[in-house]
């Protein structure tokens, strides 16, 4: 329930906020779905107008857990972060409503299929909160950030590494990206990338093949690439070219911004941003006291907020889905790339599927968010058109499905016993990691640990208790052993292509599973041949059937995003053509 658009940015880690009914129920109309039928009347973005000079707005961010703040977007992966730095935080590219790059932002971008190269132009005054105009060097620092090991970015992926130069340089094997040109030397504002092949998606922003922002090379460069997350000038003082630049700073709690004085599109409306970390549970609370200008309004708590005066509701769907991974193998640091386990505990995609159709997601979503949360079928959602394949049916409930299942896999019962053992006839304990987020995520994690135990299955919480944010993705990314199963969160990119996610070489390829029929599909929806629209489609129906029978991720909801904005706010918009000039727009009216 994030109320900006990310699509550009790629990726991102969500929190339990995405899992279904965050948030104190009213189960008074637990089994109605009047929620929805409110979203769907909400605009997309409040009125358009003249907003006056000055002013300024308080901003919520729900979260049950300090925000980490990693304010610089090569070495940052969460959505928290990224909603506390985005006053600031411009990329370089604006987009149309369907997220198609166009030359309306910080720079211009040309792509010639025939010589697989992409110019990536910085406009003269597009300057960083200091003063200094960003350089085709800033450009071409963020990808020495990211494909440098050192910097531990989980941004490096095998989309990337196409970019000729590229692997040899996270390899170690040379000292310069050899396929990224200054034309006019690195204090130009030209930059024109070189790539092995073209790719289908590349007009379009969030397709991973390039990277879509700078980094203020000048201010970061005696930073070693090992301490740069942990440094003052990315924790305490960072650096963007974006309508704000921050001026004070709460550690993990608030931040606050002022207009960056240097902005190349002119004066920001407002004087003042202070955007504060407040608990999911006081989120109703705080909507009836008017204590913020503008808030997301937890699902769960719809009916007890909506007919709140002062403020306008904007409602969208955004690209995000909860989903459910089965750990199948290891991350090899060396290779940097999956290392499957054939013989990992949930290594039988029956196993998997059973769990998937135990689920009483339909029922969950209807019971704690009056329908405003919806049960996802596939790994690619409705909005990317036909890419998304309608056939797909994902994992409704169905319990005489899971326990044919596990029959047919061989997990048997011993006479007296309640669960279910391995084909090998040894105990079978599932070890869930689930994150913590509100009173009714214990109650959603506990119906579905009951639901397992109705197919005879022994599924126990990794630690014993719900995990908070930061130490669960701690224990996924680092695969921690005692994780066999997890449920998080992501907030997606704006291209559907899947490498980043499960590609061998994704780091974000949690599960991690790398078979040679996935990586032939990944490869198939992203080649030369993809160019050809119905081709690429036919590929990505393919991979979804594919996914669909191998069950190694389970997708389970998205929700409607519901944010409440102070009625006397104009030019605030989710839509993706509004994204570069959201916060420069945003104003009260005259």
């Amino acid at each position: 329930m994030k109320r900006r658009m990310l699509g550009t940015f790629g990726v991102l880690l969500a929190g339990a906020a995405l899992l279904a009914g965050c948030g104190k129920s009213s189960s008074s109309s637990s089994s109605s779905n009047s929620g929805a039928k409110d979203a769907k009347k909400f605009p997309e973005a409040t009125a358009t107008a003249t907003a006056k000079k000055g002013g300024s707005i308080t901003i919520a961010e729900e979260s049950d857990t300090p925000v980490k703040g990693v304010f610089l977007n090569e070495v940052s992966d969460s959505q928290y972060d990224q909603d506390f730095m985005a006053f600031g935080n411009e990329g370089l590219f604006a987009t149309d409503d369907q997220y198609k790059i166009n030359n309306k932002g910080a720079a211009t971008f040309k792509m010639d299929r025939k010589a697989k190269t992409v110019t990536i132009e910085v406009k003269k005054g597009v300057k960083w909160s200091d003063g200094k105009q960003v350089t085709a060097k800033d450009v071409e620092y963020s990808y020495e950030i990211i494909a440098n090991k050192a910097s531990q970015s989980s941004r490096y992926t095998s989309s990337l590494a196409d970019i000729v130069g590229l692997a040899e340089y996270h390899d170690g094997k040379s000292k310069k990206i050899s396929g990224i040109e200054m034309p006019d030397g690195e204090n130009g504002r030209k930059v024109v990338l070189h790539f092995k092949e073209m790719k289908p998606g590349m007009t379009q922003s969030g397709n991973g093949f390039f990277w879509e922002y700078a980094a203020p090379y000048h201010y970061l460069k005696d930073v070693p690439f090992s301490k740069l997350q942990s440094s003052d000038k990315v924790r305490k003082n960072p650096l963007f070219f974006g309508p704000y630049k921050l001026s004070k700073l709460v550690r993990g709690q608030s931040a606050t911004w002022v207009r960056n004085p240097y902005y190349y599109r002119g004066k920001a409306k407002l004087d003042k941003i202070t955007i504060s970390v407040i608990s999911p549970n006081s989120a109703s609370q705080a909507i009836k006291s008017k204590k913020f200008d503008m808030i997301d309004v937890v699902n769960s708590q719809w009916k007890e907020v909506k007919g709140t005066k002062g403020y306008n509701f904007v409602a969208s769907i955004p690209l995000s889905y909860s989903y459910m991974g089965f750990k199948v193998g290891t991350w090899d640091k060396k290779t940097g790339s999956v290392k499957m386990n054939k013989n990992s505990k949930m290594s039988n995609r029956y196993l998997r599927q059973a769990m998937g159709y135990a689920m009483n997601v339909d029922e969950v979503n209807q019971h704690y968010t009056q329908g405003l949360s919806f049960r996802v079928k596939t790994l690619v959602p409705e909005a990317f058109g036909d890419f998304y394949d309608k056939s797909v049916k994902g994992f409704p409930l169905n319990i005489k499905k899971a326990n044919a299942l596990l029959d047919k896999a061989g997990y048997k019962k011993k006479k007296g016993e309640t669960y279910r053992r391995d084909p090998n006839g040894k105990k079978l304990t599932i070890h869930l990691a689930a994150m913590s987020g509100s009173p009714n995520q214990e109650a959603i994690v506990q119906n579905y640990l009951q639901q397992w135990k109705k197919i005879g299955l022994h599924v126990t919480l990794t630690t014993g208790r719900l995990i908070e944010f930061n130490s669960f993705y701690d224990k996924v990314e680092n695969d921690d052993p005692s994780v066999d199963v997890f449920m998080a969160a992501w907030s997606l990119s704006s291209e559907p292509t899947q490498d980043d996610l499960y590609g061998p070489k994704a780091p974000f390829n949690f599960e991690r599973f790398a078979t040679s029929e996935n990586t032939k599909l990944l490869k198939e929806m992203s080649s030369d041949k993809a160019f050809n629209h119905s081709y690429r489609v036919q590929k990505f129906h393919e991979w979804q059937q594919y996914m669909q029978k191998e069950a190694f991720v389970i997708p389970l909801s998205n929700s409607y995003s519901i944010t409440a904005v102070n009625s006397k706010l104009v030019n605030y918009s989710t839509k993706p053509s509004k994204t570069a000039t959201l916060w420069y727009e945003t104003g009260f009216k005259k």
